[in-house]
């Protein structure tokens, strides 16, 4: 059975042109600590499990043939799952939440503040900071791993993996950046990034008091200019953030404190699973190199470094050298030419995500996505077409547009052309709309809303600096402005093994 619950009693009206004081003022979600809904007045979509499997298996790219995004570099797929992990944890079982968000807590705060990388600081989580070795203190730098010795690259050692424990475990602050090497290479990138950070500010004269708070606010407000000006900016539509950031929120509204919706982490939040190519060109010892190998040189899913290296001959204690990311690969960080682009925002994923190793034979469970509309279901969310209905949107996808292509076919042998899964709804919406380039209303508006209301609730973060309008200050390529590739150049260790 799936329970609407209202969770977000009494909304207020989001106004025009807000202050910021208006802004706090918006009504919704008492409850900070759970999961909940955007739209808690709609029921959730019942299908079954073999309908959901049926179009599941519809949308496997058998050839792998899907275009490239012209918008999206590469890299912004795991900055995406580095973002997701910033700001989710669910800890809780399946069985306890399948109808009930209130039930399920978030682990994570919700907020963009980077507690993945920072944990509780220097002196709640000592063991994610180097150390003075004349004192034993934490000091306000994080710590950065030194990589295993290859015979195919010169020049080391170099400090290009995670830090990690004698059993090969990522001391940091999210156990899950460890678990496929693109987005262990990003959470690395941070950790540099907020080194780099302190290093400028310590050759400026800042004292050793207010190094690592100034280092790590400068940080976290480049990474939350990042995340709604270039992430944001390449996945939207054309002018959604900025229109959110002027007029307010519409639908995700709270009190003071920031939820979680589980429109957005269990739907439409889920589009970077379109975005992940079956091969990368990770740098000129593997290029290209299957996806599945990504997955080998980590702690946490590895069989080739940490607790399980052990058992396999020839295996490493950290990250073997020639493993170590080439970032022009998956930023536009120069004018090489290497940089190779997402997959297109369409219904159709990777084949290598289709059997994933921990299905261990199981239809459903090695299917990812079986998995997305299955879980969809049980978290009650609903359908497309009805938030499409509750926003307001003049021109929703028709049922004829969902069932376009091969996919659309099968989705409109179970009726699932008229009431839509909500994460296949916004990857079609993409799709029909924007030929895949980036997202369109329904899924725009649940994830810029989301992600600039999680912003806008952290009181520490840029845009609550009364007075002025916060730009990045740090070096870029365009005066105020900061993008990821931006954050690449200033930690300059582009292509170390080259």
């Amino acid at each position: 059975m799936n329970v609407a619950v209202n969770l977000n009693p009494g909304h207020g009206s989001a106004g025009r042109k807000p202050t910021r004081a208006q802004l706090d003022t918006l009504s919704g979600h008492d409850d900070p600590g759970k999961f909940g809904r955007m739209f808690p007045g709609l029921p959730g979509l019942h299908v079954d499990n073999a309908a959901l499997l049926d179009l599941a298996n519809a949308m496997v790219d058998p050839d792998n043939v899907s275009d490239d995004n012209p918008n999206i570099p590469a890299g912004f797929t795991y900055f995406g799952q580095f973002v997701d992990h910033d700001i989710t944890l669910d800890l809780t079982s399946l069985g306890d939440k399948m109808n009930d968000p209130q039930a399920t807590q978030n682990f994570r705060s919700p907020a963009l503040d980077l507690d993945s990388v920072y944990g509780r600081g220097p002196d709640a989580s000592p063991h994610l900071y180097a150390r003075d070795p004349s004192t034993g203190r934490a000091t306000p730098r994080l710590l950065i791993g030194t990589c295993s010795d290859v015979t195919d690259v010169s020049g080391g050692p170099f400090r290009n993996d995670l830090p990690r424990s004698p059993e090969g475990r990522a001391l940091i602050g999210d156990h899950r950046n460890d678990e496929n090497l693109l987005v262990s290479q990003t959470h690395l990138a941070m950790l540099k990034f907020h080194n780099a950070i302190v290093d400028m500010r310590e050759a400026q004269g800042e004292s050793e008091e207010t190094l690592f708070e100034n280092a790590r606010q400068l940080a976290t407000w480049h990474y939350q200019w990042i995340v709604l000006h270039d992430y944001l900016g390449r996945l939207t539509e054309p002018g959604t953030v900025d229109r959110i950031l002027h007029d307010g929120r519409k639908f995700y509204r709270f009190k003071k404190t920031p939820y979680m919706p589980v429109e957005f982490s269990g739907g439409a939040y889920r589009l970077g699973h379109s975005m992940v190519r079956n091969r990368y060109s990770h740098n000129r010892l593997f290029d290209p190199t299957g996806f599945d190998l990504l997955f080998l040189f980590t702690g946490l899913s590895g069989r080739i470094m940490g607790d399980l290296a052990a058992q396999n001959p020839g295996a490493f204690d950290t990250l073997p050298e020639n493993w170590i990311i080439d970032w022009r690969r998956f930023y536009e960080v120069d004018n090489s030419g290497l940089t190779q682009m997402a997959r297109k925002l369409d219904p159709f994923l990777a084949s290598e995500l289709f059997n994933l190793p921990e299905g261990h034979g199981d239809q459903i469970l090695k299917n990812l996505a079986a998995r997305n509309l299955i879980r969809g279901v049980q978290l009650g969310l609903p359908s497309g077409q009805m938030i499409a209905d509750a926003m307001g949107i003049a021109n929703p996808l028709t049922s004829a547009e969902i069932a376009s292509g091969p996919d659309g076919q099968v989705a409109q042998n179970h009726g699932l052309h008229q009431q839509t899964p909500l994460w296949y709804y916004v990857l079609k919406e993409a799709q029909v709309r924007h030929n895949g380039e980036r997202l369109g209303t329904v899924g725009s508006t649940i994830i810029a809303e989301t992600l600039v209301g999680l912003v806008h609730g952290d009181h520490q973060s840029y845009l609550w600096q009364r007075g002025v309008n916060w730009r990045p200050t740090l070096p870029s390529q365009v005066s105020g402005e900061f993008t990821m590739a931006d954050l690449i150049r200033f930690v300059g260790d582009i292509n170390p093994i080259g």
